[in-house]
């Protein structure tokens, strides 16, 4: 949310529930590069009237503009992947900000978790405490883009699917064609093989093992898997890499008509994506989101 200097909100924290308490402590914050973090509450009354799910308390990091880089807006708006490391000095009341890209190499914790959090193809932040103050690691990954190497009913449906996600689809028909798409988009790329043909779903499957596309999916019976499996050895493919296909494609869902199987084959990629192995919710006793 952007507090003006007239304070005026644009945008809004918890259904503007906050708005009120954010226009008061950005108030009072002093010219420069000052910056502080607020905590904040929201009763279960407040709640139930912005439907939210339920109260809780929130801590908000107010910072000015100005200590934002440039460079931030800029790579956000191409769609690249980029990560934001906000280091708050409690005792100066300051925050500096940078900029860290999926490429860069981590010079410290920070920046290394900057990279983990990329690395999950998904948005995400984390807050670091240590001793110089706190560290807010903000991560924006590529969104994903599902390559469906085939045509048909079952790739329209996947590709509605993924759009609902807001996940990028491209569709390609030859395994050239497949090629030029997975290096373009490596850093982002999910591979949804559906062709039966040889010389298609091989030298697919070969190229995006060898670019280390995070997701590698083909569809098939298992008599088909066990020949994509035979053709990838006799093309040198190891077997660490071949470990890396999902096939038969999908999560175990009891999935039979299209629509089911592109929930499963979607809900598969998210779970590789976030290191999830795709149980239940009361069968773990981990975060709820992570």
């Amino acid at each position: 949310v952007l507090v003006d200097a007239g304070g005026e909100c644009v945008g809004a924290l918890y259904r503007g529930v906050f708005d009120a308490e954010l226009v008061v402590e950005a108030g009072g914050l002093g010219g420069g590069e000052s910056a502080r973090v607020c905590e904040l509450s929201v009763g279960t009354g407040e709640a139930v009237e912005a439907r939210l799910t339920c109260g809780g308390q929130a801590e908000v990091l107010l910072q000015p503009l100005v200590s934002i880089p440039g460079e931030w807006w800029e790579l956000l708006g191409q769609g690249a992947g980029v990560a934001l490391v906000t280091r708050l000095n409690a005792a100066a009341d300051r925050a500096v900000s940078e900029v860290v890209r999926a490429v860069d190499l981590p010079a410290d914790d920070a920046a290394r978790r900057a990279g983990e959090l990329l690395a999950t193809r998904r948005p995400g932040r984390d807050a670091l405490y240590g001793g110089a103050g706190l560290v807010l690691v903000e991560a924006y990954p590529s969104a994903p883009r599902v390559v469906i190497g085939g045509t048909g009913e079952l790739a329209e449906i996947i590709g509605r699917q993924a759009a609902l996600l807001e996940w990028g689809v491209t569709v390609v028909e030859s395994a050239g064609e497949a090629a030029k798409v997975l290096a373009d988009h490596r850093d982002a790329a999910c591979l949804v093989l559906l062709s039966h043909e040889p010389d298609f779903d091989v030298p697919t499957l070969r190229t995006a093992l060898a670019l280390g596309i995070p997701y590698v999916g083909a569809l098939g019976s298992r008599r088909t898997t066990t020949r994509r499996r035979e053709g990838l050895i006799e093309a040198g493919v190891s077997a660490a890499q071949l470990a890396r296909v999902h096939g038969p494609i999908g999560l175990d869902l009891g999935a039979r008509t299209p629509a089911e199987t592109a929930l499963a084959i979607c809900a598969e990629i998210l779970g590789v994506l976030g290191g999830r192995d795709g149980g239940g919710l009361r069968d773990s006793d981990g975060p709820l989101r992570g």
